[in-house]
């Protein structure tokens, strides 16, 4: 999770679902990721799920009533000016058709009404429902007013053992739309290319040269940078992560492959985009010869012959005439601090970027959690340990700067 949520005030509406129980487990990714969180109920969501366990999660008491007894206040009104984010979990059919039309009959939809910020719901309900031409001609009204953003529903089973599209979306995608509403908008019209993953260099059919990178940094930045209102391509080697919602991904094996990739993303002249982010881990090296049959074990050494791969990042820093794309680069090494920053600053002039993210291959490699300095001309800036998720952001603050820049 990350810190983007750390002080965020968010007002969490649960409505009268089977799928309610998952509205527990938003709350408490919430909390964890330091989020200040206020539950309120419909009328008919306590009869399937308990107040007492929000509370106990989120350390603050369920609000349902507008007029409770010796209430001060108007509840929806003062809500509403105080949250940050509006997030509805579940949201049946019956409230978004309450919702559409404006009605203001329970504290939630009170809520809703009032409110300012951004409102993201989550739906759940039977794929009929979903289906029907008044539940779809209900969230034309709201999407199209952008007063609430949608994130699902999916595919999938329904509380009846149908399947179909109308099952909510999962706590950590409702909590990630969170974060896109949250998020500062300073990308908006701008084209990031960012690579990840390893790379894979193939001996024979069934052997291949590659390295223990997962993907996960370039994936974390990808996603953030995209609900930061960029259009992102995302240049993958081979990984089972999923791809964020709203990134352009393009999967490559080899770094010949990613080499090509990575050129048409950019354009001939590198005016397609905007910045290049090369969180990649690209083979140095690959194969001279790839068998078409399996290489059979004998006796005798085996000798492989290697041949240097091209180095995508210096090529392109190069090329560059003038500032732009923003180039941001990676430098994963197994020494000590000092020697990975003199590394990361070689780097950095060499291939002519504009910030080296310096790492270490023990706490970066196949890892959730990272420990990077940002190494510029100017100096080097370490950054707190933390998820990937929340590394990415100050990253993309260096890119967000520097694109503010006069080109």
């Amino acid at each position: 999770m990350t810190s983007a949520l750390k002080g965020r005030r968010v007002a969490l509406a649960v409505s009268g679902s089977i799928a309610a129980y998952k509205a527990v487990l938003v709350a408490r990714l919430l909390v964890t990721a330091g989020a200040q969180v206020q539950t309120l109920f419909t009328r008919s969501a306590s009869q399937f799920v308990g107040a007492q366990t929000f509370a106990g999660v989120t350390g603050r008491p369920v609000l349902s009533e507008m007029f409770a007894p010796g209430a001060a206040g108007e509840p929806h009104v003062d809500i509403a000016r105080e949250s940050e984010l509006m997030l509805i979990v579940p949201a049946t059919a019956d409230l978004l058709a309450r919702l559409a039309g404006g009605r203001a009959d329970d504290l939630v939809a009170a809520t809703a009404l009032c409110s300012t910020c951004p409102v993201v719901a989550a739906p759940a309900m039977h794929p009929a429902m979903w289906a029907h031409p008044a539940t779809q001609r209900n969230l034309r009204t709201l999407t199209g007013d952008a007063r609430v953003h949608l994130v699902g529903p999916v595919d999938g089973e329904v509380a009846s053992g149908e399947r179909g599209l109308g099952r909510m979306a999962e706590p950590d995608a409702i909590v990630a739309a969170a974060l896109a509403a949250l998020a500062p908008r300073d990308l908006v019209g701008r084209h990031l290319v960012v690579t990840a993953g390893p790379t894979i260099e193939d001996i024979d059919p069934v052997r291949f040269l590659s390295n223990r990178s997962s993907g996960k940094m370039g994936f974390a930045i990808a996603a953030r940078a995209r609900a930061r209102g960029a259009d992102v391509t995302l240049i993958a080697g081979p990984t089972p992560l999923p791809t964020p919602a709203g990134v352009t991904r393009i999967d490559v094996r080899s770094a010949l492959d990613m080499q090509a990739a990575v050129g048409r993303a950019l354009g001939a002249a590198l005016d397609a985009a905007d910045a290049l982010v090369m969180a990649a881990a690209v083979g140095d090296y690959r194969p001279t010869s790839t068998h078409d049959q399996k290489l059979k074990r004998t006796a005798d050494a085996l000798e492989l012959g290697l041949t240097p791969n091209p180095d995508i990042l210096a090529a392109v820093g190069a090329a560059r005439r003038g500032v732009r794309p923003v180039l941001v680069g990676f430098a994963v090494e197994a020494a000590g601090d000092a020697q990975v920053l003199a590394y990361a600053r070689a780097k950095l002039d060499s291939k002519r970027v504009d910030v080296v993210v310096a790492n270490h291959a023990a706490d970066a490699f196949g890892k959730d959690d990272n420990r990077v300095t940002l190494v510029t001309r100017d100096g080097a800036q370490a950054l707190a340990p933390g998820p990937k998720s929340e590394l990415a952001d100050p990253i993309l603050d260096f890119v967000a700067k520097k694109l503010e820049e006069p080109g």
